[in-house]
């Protein structure tokens, strides 16, 4: 059985490239990471395995910072060297099991949209140490879970998914349990799981606009991961951009109804304006009758929202540095992608801030937020 490294990262995506695995090695240069990252690919396509290969490198990888930072343009190159080995779970899977049992003390994810989805065929059969791969994401976790329980109980465990799921870490524990119970796993191992892991709920904020190839990213200078505050929680590393909090809440409003929202009414002002198919987020702010509509209801429906609930200033700081993001020259994001799912969208980013203030402000006018639920 290898060392390993005290850090097993599920995902090879450009985001995770350019946000833990950069912060590990931005921190590791200054003695402030775990250590290295093994980074274990879910998936067959034969990019994500170009990719593999390449993160593998002892060279490391390369990550562009693009942006705007208080209005000025920032540019820079950072090399990332995080990631000491790399696994694809189908053809390597003994050797992720071994390091599940090794000094793993930090396992973080980002699967994607359906990435904690189940699939009929995994049953209780994987658990032996001779099955081959889960096809879920849930169900592979669990087999390392359980071979970690077997072989050390009582050392320390965090999870960390970074999957934009609400209470991600209590999700996936959830998740995670059901199926546990559905294998009919021992009852000693199942009060483990709930009890042992450290699982942690956290929200990333970054975007990253592109892929290098084969392997590295281009982000923009903003970054937040934010970690809700737990009992013998682990980071993977200290960094200025991981934000420990005991009210990760305050954090998910803030994204979720200026950027996210913004966003969103953003696409909704496409959609019905007969403007370019091809129109981009940087356009749009650039362009008065939509960026108007969009800084009015920012201003006059929402941040009223956020002084009733005493967090004001916090959504006022949030947006000076929005709009740097939404201005980014570098980003070439296109108002068509966001507007996919749209009707969900506007009832998760829209309607609860509607809700809100019918609570905690009411009367308050919000005709922009009407018109926009209201549109089809």
């Amino acid at each position: 059985m290898s060392a390993g490294q005290p850090i097993l990262q599920f995902g090879t995506s450009r985001f995770l490239q350019a946000h833990v695995d950069l912060f590990v090695s931005e921190a590791a240069e200054r003695g402030e990471a775990l250590g290295g990252i093994t980074v274990v690919q879910t998936t067959g396509n034969p990019a994500s395995t170009r990719r593999l290969q390449a993160l593998a490198s002892t060279e490391g990888f390369e990550v562009r910072v693009r942006g705007l930072a208080g209005g000025q343009p920032v540019e820079l190159r950072k090399t990332c060297r995080s990631i000491r080995e790399a696994f694809h779970a189908g053809t390597d899977w003994r050797a992720v099991r071994d390091r599940a049992c090794g000094p793993v003390r930090v396992i973080v994810s980002n699967t994607g949209d359906s990435g904690w989805a189940l699939a009929p065929e995994d049953g209780a059969g994987l658990l032996s140490a001779a099955a081959a791969a889960p096809a879920s994401f849930p169900a592979k976790l669990l087999v390392l879970l359980h071979d970690r329980w077997q072989a050390q109980p009582d050392a320390e465990l965090t999870l960390l998914p970074c999957e934009l799921v609400s209470r991600n870490g209590e999700r996936l524990r959830e998740i995670v349990l059901t199926l546990a119970r559905e294998w009919q796993c021992a009852p000693a191992f199942t009060n483990w799981l709930q009890a042992r892991p450290v699982w942690a709920n956290s929200l990333v904020d970054r975007i990253v606009s592109q892929p290098l190839e084969p392997a590295g990213a281009v982000a923009e200078p903003y970054a937040l991961w934010a970690v809700e505050a737990q009992p013998r929680l682990q980071l993977p590393c200290r960094h200025a951009a991981i934000v420990l909090t005991n009210d990760l809440t305050r954090h998910e409003r803030l994204k979720l109804f200026l950027l996210n929202l913004g966003h969103t009414l953003l696409a909704d002002l496409w959609m019905h304006g007969g403007l370019p198919a091809d129109m981009t987020v940087l356009q749009a702010m650039q362009a008065p009758a939509l960026r108007e509509p969009l800084e009015q209801a920012w201003l006059q429906e929402v941040v009223p929202v956020f002084d009733a609930l005493g967090q004001g200033d916090d959504a006022r700081r949030y947006l000076v540095d929005l709009r740097d993001r939404l201005l980014n020259p570098f980003l070439d994001h296109r108002l068509a992608d966001i507007a996919q799912n749209h009707a969900q969208k506007k009832a998760r980013r829209l309607q609860p801030v509607v809700d809100l203030a019918q609570v905690h402000v009411p009367g308050l006018p919000q005709p922009r937020l009407a018109a926009a639920l209201a549109a089809h």
